[in-house]
Parts: C-alpha cells; structure tokens; sequence
C-alpha cells in the first residue's frame, strides 16, 4: 500500500494533469486512479511491465472515441484486465481477444 505521501503526490499530480489537459468536466475522477493502477497491475504482472503503461494508454485513446468515455474506460479496463489475468493460460495467442468463432 502506498504511503499517504505517496497518494497525496499522485493526487496532486492527477489533478494537474487532468487541469493541464481540460479534461475537469470529461472524467468522473472517482476511481479512476484505482482503475487505472488495477488495470496496470494486471497486465505488468500477467503479461509484460511494459505492456502495461502501453495498454492503459492504448484504452485511453479507445475511449476517447466513445460516446461516454468515461464508461467505456470502464468497460474497457475490465475486458483488458480478464484478458490479462487468462494470458498466460491462453493458448491461442493468434486469435483476437474478440473473435469468439476461432476459439475453442
């Protein structure tokens, strides 16, 4: 667990970035440094440390393109973070995540 320290720097640093970008009114900031620590977490332990700031960015820009960003960032980090917890026990690396039809 991080130190109040920690967590206060973080949250200054969230706050000033989200002020940097104009992003107040577009995100509901409520859980989303957890989401996005979770999500990280997920794939830097399942799958690749560096995959991991690659993929959060990757659903960022995916989001960005939804009607609700905020809850396709959601929706999006929960399909990455289960597809990472399966990676190692997937077999079927060549198959997209999506493409149910070729899946055994």
């Amino acid at each position: 667990m991080a130190d109040s320290s920690d967590a206060s720097a973080l949250s200054e640093w969230v706050t000033a970035v989200v002020r940097e970008l104009g992003i107040e009114e577009a995100l509901d900031r409520e859980g989303v440094v957890d989401m996005v620590l979770d999500l990280t977490s997920d794939v830097a332990h399942g799958v690749s440390r560096p995959g991991a700031p690659v993929t959060a960015f990757l659903i960022g820009v995916a989001a960005g393109r939804a009607d609700d960003p905020a809850v396709a960032a959601r929706d999006y980090a929960q399909k990455i973070s289960r597809l990472a917890d399966g990676w190692d026990a997937d077999s079927e690396r060549g198959t997209a995540a999506g493409d149910q039809s070729r899946r055994a």
